[in-house]
């Protein structure tokens, strides 16, 4: 569900806009693209993290699994992972609003991304920066360190120990999938929003947001 939205925030926008041959979005359309975007983003986010800590738990706690992963702590985790995303977009999204635009922008992107329109502002745009790489840091570097220290401790605890070649297989097997989408995702997001400080191609940002924003889903 959350990848059918993260992708239907921008790729209908986008496939419209190769079909009519036009590329104006309001301001009202923006700030909602942007709104969803982050929302959907930071779901996703967590949600990868709770699922390193259900790969964690299943490998290196299998016995324990259905008592440890019970519904009632899965319940809770999608809803402090919705809480969190809503939150943080609120907060992108409204020190967005106080800043102030030129009369024609052109959006060198193919979705209202919070960093290019950041970077567009006419304004001062140092507290939207702050904000940004704080949430950032708070919200996509701690679920990443959650995410890194459950592969390590199954790694460490679980799979060194494991003897044979098909135990090893068949642990790693497990993990495969989600690891590589974690990877993808991480590694082309952080491409895309630690590029702010540096001066790069607006092609080359626009194709790491593919990779996070269409290939991942």
């Amino acid at each position: 569900f959350i990848d059918i939205c993260f992708t239907s925030t921008t790729v209908p926008k986008m496939l419209w806009n190769i079909q009519t041959h036009s590329k104006v979005i309001n301001y009202a359309g923006c700030l909602s693209q942007m709104y969803f975007f982050i929302l959907f983003t930071g779901v996703d986010i967590f949600l990868l993290t709770v699922m390193a800590y259900d790969r964690f738990v299943a490998i290196c706690h299998p016995l324990h699994y259905m008592v440890i992963m019970n519904p009632q702590l899965c319940g809770l985790l999608v809803l402090v992972s919705w809480i969190m995303s809503i939150l943080n977009s609120l907060l992108q999204t409204l020190t967005v609003l106080r800043l102030s635009f030129c009369t024609e922008v052109k959006i060198p992107h193919f979705f209202c991304e919070l960093n290019q329109m950041i970077q567009l502002a006419c304004s001062d745009t140092f507290l939207n920066t702050m904000v940004m790489y704080f949430a950032a840091l708070l919200l996509a570097g701690a679920p990443l360190a959650g995410v890194l220290y459950s592969y390590s401790k199954i790694v460490s605890s679980t799979i060194c120990g494991i003897s044979s070649a098909q135990g090893k297989y068949t642990a790693f097997s497990t993990c495969a999938s989600h690891l590589s989408i974690v990877s993808l995702f991480y590694c082309t997001s952080l491409r895309v929003y630690l590029s702010s400080a540096v001066p790069q191609s607006s092609h080359s940002s626009a194709v790491a947001s593919v990779m996070y924003r269409v290939v991942t889903p």
